[in-house]
């Protein structure tokens, strides 16, 4: 029994600890290139945090790991099989329960480990922030932590050489052998704002890439992973341990 993951503790410990930081990992479920499980951000969301959690733990920070939610914004990938799209509105629906709980038993702190580039809690919390304004709602996107390039030598965003890396560190009987993993390449935009990244338009996954994965994940090793969960769950320890030492009413200097 972990006592930091609410899904494996129990009442009798649980009444004992003043929670500081309640952490909602937050998923997709969804098709990885042809190699990887359709549940990697899930996988990621639940090792990290867990992690990261034992980490700020061990440092005195009394956090609690909510149960990860499993499906994202998955939009753009509609004719895709089985990849479940859980709508923006929907998640504001579900955080808004999540923090009517936490609200009314003292845990002011809540932050989101988000695992998936589709989901974008921004709007959603400046408006739940209205509804629990003694509450601190946050967000972070554990895979733009770290510079990637410090571990991996080919870019991508999707069943690419850092997720490929992860899931041969944490689920190796998961992987398929690399030899059967296409090689996530992917078409550009045609029209240079969108090229440039200060204009935004959803991308068509079914039109981008052969086989789903945006990124070459072909050399992907155990050890490249291994480096960077170690690396990406030590900052996020930081975050939960700063989050938890934080006073509400003197953030900013």
């Amino acid at each position: 029994m972990r006592p930091y993951i609410l899904a494996e503790t129990n009442w009798k410990e649980i009444k004992k600890e003043p929670f500081e930081v309640a952490v909602l990992p937050w998923g997709a479920t969804e098709a990885h290139n042809y190699h990887l499980p359709y549940g990697t951000d899930v996988i990621e969301s639940d090792y990290i945090a867990a992690e990261a959690a034992r980490k700020a733990w061990e440092a005195g920070a009394r956090v609690i790991v909510l149960p990860t939610i499993p499906f994202g914004v998955n939009t753009g990938q509609t004719d895709i099989l089985l990849d479940i799209n859980m709508s923006p509105s929907t998640q504001a629906a579900v955080l808004n329960d999540v923090l009517e709980v936490l609200n009314r038993q003292g845990i002011r702190k809540l932050l989101i480990l988000n695992s998936h580039g589709g989901n974008d809690f921004k709007n959603i919390l400046r408006e739940l922030g209205l509804k629990y304004p003694d509450m601190f709602l946050s967000s972070c996107n554990w895979f733009q932590s770290m510079n990637k390039s410090e571990y991996f030598e080919n870019a991508g965003d999707h069943a690419d050489e850092m997720e490929t890396s992860l899931l041969l560190h944490l689920r190796p009987d998961l992987v398929l052998p690399l030899e059967q993993a296409g090689e996530g390449r992917s078409k550009k935009p045609r029209i240079q704002a969108y090229r440039e990244g200060w204009a935004w338009a959803e991308r068509n996954w079914s039109q981008i890439s052969e086989d789903t994965g945006v990124g070459n994940p072909k050399k992907a090793t155990k050890e490249k992973g291994e480096r960077f969960f170690e690396d990406v769950t030590n900052k996020m320890s930081r975050l939960f341990v700063d989050l938890a030492q934080a006073k509400l009413n003197d953030l900013y200097e």
